[in-house]
């Protein structure tokens, strides 16, 4: 086969075996792949060497579980001769691409590393062209403004940056850009792989994590938090609002008290392990969902970045309506039935409304805007147009 050109992605799959992550990837490593390139996936323990283990939802320096799980995955979408993992711990590498990795990176035409998990020297790809996708915007830039030289030193290394926060450098958010230009961008979907899902259960549904220490942010004498479980809090009552089912599959247990609270208000809970460890089972999970409702990030909520989940377009092309907390991305995506945001809970109790009474209607736009916006081809065709 000919192809136009070779592309490195790396990313995270084998340090983080879960079925976000795995689409994630898997929608880069196929679109670009339909575009016409040879592409292979890179995944290394140089920068980051921990490994998350969902059997005992601990982090360690094992990667047996991860190697496997990531083998299965990309063999299933074609991929199954085209991966490596290095292992730096131990000093040995794995996959198809093991004995030719040192090539492949100095060969190769693009490099795009997902969320800069993966720290690969412009020497050993001989000053190439890279990308970095910055997936957690706000926090990064935050990073920066804070003095975080090490995160410097590894954009330095790319020759184009870009971001999920699609609003940040405009006069829409007042994000620090610290120093650097920011290329907007959004997570690339192959719509093929989740639409005709069929009937949907009676229930809004959405997956993730529920509490996170640590990162919060301090920008000009104001502290910016990172974690979700704060604004969830917000939408308590809004099973009640509503009189529709409301489903987290999150690790709301990790905080005394909060899943009994949130039972007493309506919300249903169930164990995020059982569906995220299966990469197709988690996509069955979200088909099957009427819809998502979610909230965003205090961060990107504040500071308007224009973030949106990558999980969300995954809803929207599956067909499924989507109510997320505002964070400035009607400003590039077109709301409608299908695609709300909110800032209250009326709001998002409206929004709720709004696609309970046509809900074809909703569920036909949401399928809209995941092939006018998320598009694999379109997405990753742009972001390559740019990188030249």
């Amino acid at each position: 086969m000919n192809y136009k050109g070779r592309i490195i992605l790396a990313s995270y799959l084998v340090r983080f075996p879960l079925g976000g992550y795995a689409w994630q990837a898997a929608h880069y490593l196929l679109g670009l792949k339909s575009l016409g390139y040879d592409v292979w996936f890179y995944e290394d323990t140089d920068h980051y060497n921990l490994a998350y283990d969902p059997r005992t939802q601990e982090f360690g320096l094992s990667y047996n579980y991860g190697i496997k799980a990531a083998m299965r995955f990309l063999e299933r979408i074609g991929f199954g001769d085209r991966w490596c993992f290095i292992d730096s711990v131990a000093g040995v590498n794995h996959g198809p691409g093991s004995s030719v990795i040192s090539e492949l990176l100095r060969e190769a035409d693009l490099l795009i590393n997902i969320a800069g998990v993966n720290r690969i020297s412009t020497e050993r790809r001989s000053g190439r062209r890279s990308i970095y996708v910055d997936l957690d915007p706000v926090y990064t830039q935050l990073r920066l403004i804070n003095g975080d030289q090490p995160l410097r030193c590894i954009l330095n290394e790319h020759s184009h940056l870009f971001t999920f926060g699609e609003n940040i450098g405009s006069s829409y958010s007042p994000t620090p850009t610290a120093g650097f230009d920011w290329i907007p961008t959004r997570q690339p979907v192959l719509v093929d792989l989740w639409e005709n899902a069929g009937p949907p259960r009676l229930v809004y549904t959405t997956v993730g994590k529920w509490d996170s220490q640590g990162r919060d942010m301090e920008y000009q004498g104001e502290i910016f938090t990172w974690r979700k479980r704060t604004q969830w809090f917000r939408y308590l009552a809004l099973p009640h609002k509503t009189d529709q089912r409301f489903e987290l599959a999150m690790d709301v247990e990790s905080v005394r008290g909060d899943r009994e609270l949130l039972n007493e208000h309506g919300w249903h809970i169930v164990d995020p392990m059982s569906i995220s460890t299966d990469p197709w089972r988690y996509r069955d999970y979200l088909r099957g969902s009427r819809g998502e409702f979610t909230v965003a990030k205090d961060m990107n909520v504040r500071l308007k970045s224009g973030w949106f989940s990558d999980r969300a377009a995954c809803y929207l092309a599956a067909g499924r309506p989507v109510v997320e907390q505002d964070t400035g991305f009607g400003h590039v995506l077109p709301l409608g039935p299908g695609l709300h945001a909110f800032k209250t809970m009326d709001e998002a109790a409206e929004a709720i409304g709004v696609i309970e009474r046509d809900y074809d209607q909703a569920s036909a736009h949401a399928t809209e805007v995941a092939r006018e916006y998320f598009a694999a081809d379109r997405v990753l065709g742009s972001m390559l147009a740019v990188a030249g």
